[in-house]
């Protein structure tokens, strides 16, 4: 926890993450390093809390309960995986440099030390852009199922989109990698060995060949439907 603390303070880096309060019920982005730094005595039992519960699937894994104290009264909030809310998550499109570095010389010293650094975001989504195609048996579970599936996957290209947009608008060159559709295989259960053999030499070669990474999100094309009007002064 020191050694994050000082990446932190000193180095201005961020290690942020995602889990959902359930009660809300919203998305909450931790500021490890900040909770790191803070010099709490709780703040290695909280982080600890935060990575379970950021891992916590609901239905799967038990949510964690996360103690709170705030104007003299104590609550507990549920907490779950962060990809109930989004599947990819950096930092919300409402944040601005005013909202996040307001406050003491600390707070400025951080800012100044990420604005003169070259930004670059690496989002690695798991995933292929839509679901597979398949025919699904006419049963209301089988049917419930396929449409959670199906909204789990386009939500997860629509957090990409979200991705790109913050990207441009603060100047941070934008990397995404995802499953390619040319990947055919199937995942005949969790950690199924032979897949992920296959979906590695994929990416492999992706790598060695210069395609891993894409300038867009999956789907989007730079080349606007009409060119761009001359300027009318001319």
């Amino acid at each position: 926890m020191t050694a994050i603390a000082r990446e932190h303070t000193d180095k201005g880096r961020l290690l942020c993450v995602a889990t959902t309060d359930l009660d809300a019920p919203v998305g909450v982005l931790w500021n490890i390093g900040g909770i790191a730094s803070s010099g709490n005595p709780d703040a290695g039992e909280l982080i600890a809390k935060i990575l379970l519960a950021s891992a916590s699937i609901p239905g799967v894994f038990p949510p964690v309960m996360i103690d709170l104290d705030v104007g003299g009264e104590h609550f507990q909030e549920m907490h779950v995986d962060g990809g109930t809310v989004a599947q990819v998550v950096f930092y919300p499109p409402s944040f601005n440099a005013e909202e996040m570095f307001a406050g003491d010389a600390a707070s400025q010293s951080l800012r100044q030390s990420i604005i003169g650094r070259k930004r670059r975001l690496y989002v690695i989504r798991n995933s292929r852009p839509g679901a597979d195609l398949q025919t699904v048996d006419r049963s209301a579970i089988k049917i419930a199922g396929r449409a959670v599936s199906t909204l789990i996957s386009t939500q997860g290209i629509g957090d990409l989109y979200q991705l790109y947009v913050i990207a441009q608008r603060d100047h941070i060159d934008y990397n995404v990698a995802a499953i390619p559709a040319s990947f055919t295989e199937k995942l005949r259960e969790p950690f199924d060995r032979d897949y992920m053999n296959k979906l590695y030499q994929v990416g492999r070669a992706a790598m060695k060949n210069g395609t891993a990474w894409s300038k867009y999100p999956p789907g989007y094309s730079p080349i606007p439907l009409t060119p761009a009007r001359a300027a009318a002064a001319r």
